[in-house]
């Protein structure tokens, strides 16, 4: 049987993470662990202190800063450890370990907000004006802080909350579990008629095959592992939305997805004008389809069609090497600060390339301050493994850039901004391509990819918001959560979204149950808005070259100094409006009127 995965121990060290960069073996990171769980009960001898002078209450903030930092590291590291492999007991064992931690600091820290915000507003002014230079790294932290005073319980409550944790995080570690690693797909005949196995790594390699039998067999099978897990993947989501209402309603906030906006201080409007935006706009995605089966030449379009090739002539194999060089020509417009940052990154060891056994599906950018960003891919060769390099790359360039201008305080990025980053550079990559093509073909194929961008991540993603947005209200209402019902909402969307020129198949009711960032709430509706934002910094870089590269790498470099909404103002985009989602549909309505021409 030929394309068997090798195991981690077979990787090549060059197509692995220097991972050795957090820790050169587990023995220091047992010291590092060792050494937090010693000193974290030190936060709690704070609680109940904090009024008695400004120099108590910056000591308490500098020592959760340092063992939070150090925090960060092992837990980071023994969770990157677990994704090389999700079998590996050892690295499961390590990664439960960390979690624990993370639940012991949270609990110890847990009076930290509290016992600030019962502080009379005019102590903890004279507190910031005694100690002002000292103070003023803290000032967004406490305006921040005291916009959510309303929605911080009492001590003896958060102490109880931070308990929770592990319990509300259940649900998706049961998820990740069942999904890297006890799940089996099988094997299915490939389009040269040998089995090979199907990962979720391959899933959509199989979809983009131009032989339909293998697209179906591909769709068919990996649903069917998913059909016998219905009730227990059903009784899993639905866990984590009654603890994502469980803990709305304890901070009192009206619903969870208030709750989960209100964390970086996003209006529920921009929400739903993305919603209200991608509805008014449906026709153009019925458009797109009705194209693909004339394309395709299909009597019936199914959905294990959408990612099928509409041109069969052009070779678009791509290594992980030419990857890398074409990214890094396709982003010189952002200038050498930026592209040296790229190159260095990809050459020394930031990145994870090829699929392994047990290796955690899909690709993130993660790491921690002090050290340097990590990238995971799965890289198949693939158009869109490319353009995945240049997304997480993105990423982690997001993360170098603050990390080299702001403090630990500000180093993370709120998702509404992160994803901007991340998408800029796919923008710009395509933009890359279109532009220094001369075969029509490949043109043509470079406008359905760019179509297809689109409709995976601002037509789809608004459609997994909207499913969330569902279930959550459902829940909110005491109305149960069952893999029929939800099964039924998600044939509905998907009938509402491609229209009548697709044949929803019974597979796809049940994709729902397959989503990892489902565990996650609230999250996937800013993949849609940070492709809006995205593709608007990208024609403004374009046009406006050096004016908006410099605006464009001080967004970058602001990590989380301020409110996401405000960032993206500063770089020239305003989010609260509909204006860059209804610009985004234009660039696809153009696209549309231009494959429509081939």
């Amino acid at each position: 049987m030929k394309h068997t995965l090798p195991k981690r121990c077979d990787v090549a060290a060059a197509d692995k993470w220097h991972i050795e960069d957090y820790y050169e073996n587990d023995s220091l990171w047992e010291e590092a662990y060792t050494m937090l769980m010693e000193e974290i009960p030190e936060l709690a001898a704070y609680s109940g202190h904090l009024g008695e002078s400004a120099a108590t209450l910056l000591a308490c903030l500098e020592k959760n800063q340092e063992l939070s930092l150090i925090l960060d590291q092992v837990y980071t590291y023994a969770n990157m450890r677990m994704h090389e492999d999700s079998a590996n007991a050892f690295y499961q064992g390590m990664a439960s370990r960390a979690e624990m931690l993370l639940i012991r600091y949270s609990d110890a820290i847990s009076f930290l907000t509290p016992e600030i915000l019962s502080l009379p507003e005019d102590v903890l002014a004279d507190f910031r004006m005694e100690r002002a230079e000292d103070f003023h790294l803290y000032d967004h932290f406490f305006d921040n802080l005291l916009r959510q005073k309303a929605h911080t319980l009492s001590p003896a409550e958060e102490s109880l909350l931070a308990k929770t944790a592990e319990l509300g995080g259940a649900p998706q570690n049961i998820f990740t579990m069942l999904n890297d690693a006890d799940m089996r797909f099988g094997d299915i005949t490939d389009a040269d008629g040998d089995k090979v196995p199907l990962t979720k790594g391959r899933y959509v390699t199989f979809l983009e095959s131009s032989d339909r039998r293998v697209r179906k067999e591909a769709f068919q099978t990996l649903y069917a592992a998913y059909l016998k897990q219905k009730n227990t993947l059903a009784a899993t989501y639905a866990a984590s939305v009654k603890s994502d209402v469980f803990f709305a309603s304890a901070r009192k906030y009206d619903s969870a997805r208030a709750m989960a906006l209100y964390d970086d201080n996003i209006p529920l409007s921009v929400y739903d004008n993305l919603i209200e935006t991608v509805h008014a706009n449906l026709h153009l995605m019925h458009r797109y389809v009705a194209l693909r089966k004339k394309l395709l030449g299909l009597d019936e379009v199914h959905m294990y069609d959408l990612y099928a090739p509409l041109v069969e002539d052009v070779d678009a194999k791509i290594t992980f090497e030419e990857a890398k060089e074409t990214v890094e020509k396709a982003l010189a417009v952002m200038g050498k600060k930026y592209t040296d940052a790229l190159h260095y990154g990809m050459n020394a060891g930031w990145i994870d390339v090829y699929e392994n056994e047990g290796k955690r599906s899909g690709a993130y950018s993660w790491g921690s301050y002090g050290v340097h960003p990590y990238v995971l891919l799965n890289h198949n060769d693939t158009v869109n493994s490319m353009f995945t390099l240049a997304h997480e790359m993105g990423h982690a360039l997001h993360s170098y850039f603050t990390w080299e201008k702001q403090p630990y305080l500000y180093s993370g990025h709120k998702i509404f901004v992160a994803e901007v980053a991340s998408t800029c550079n796919e923008a710009l990559l395509m933009e890359y391509l279109l532009k220094t093509t001369e075969d029509k073909n490949m043109r043509k194929y470079l406008v359905n990819y760019f179509l297809e961008q689109f409709r995976g991540t601002l037509f789809r993603q608004t459609m997994f918001a909207e499913f969330e947005k569902i279930t959550h209200e459902m829940a909110e209402k005491g109305e149960p959560l069952t893999w029929e019902g939800m099964n039924k909402i998600y044939h509905d969307l998907n009938r509402l979204y491609f229209g009548d020129d697709i044949v929803i198949d019974e597979e796809i009711d049940i994709e729902w149950a397959r989503i990892p960032h489902f565990y996650n709430a609230f999250y996937v509706y800013q993949y849609a808005t940070g492709y809006s934002a995205a593709i608007a910094l990208s024609r403004k870089i374009l046009s406006e070259g050096q004016p908006a590269v410099d605006a464009y790498l001080d967004f970058l470099s602001k990590g989380d100094s301020e409110y996401s909404i405000d960032l993206l103002k500063g770089a020239g985009v305003d989010m609260s409006k509909k204006d860059a989602v209804e610009n985004a549909m234009a660039v696809f309505e153009s696209l549309l009127d231009e494959m429509e021409k081939f």
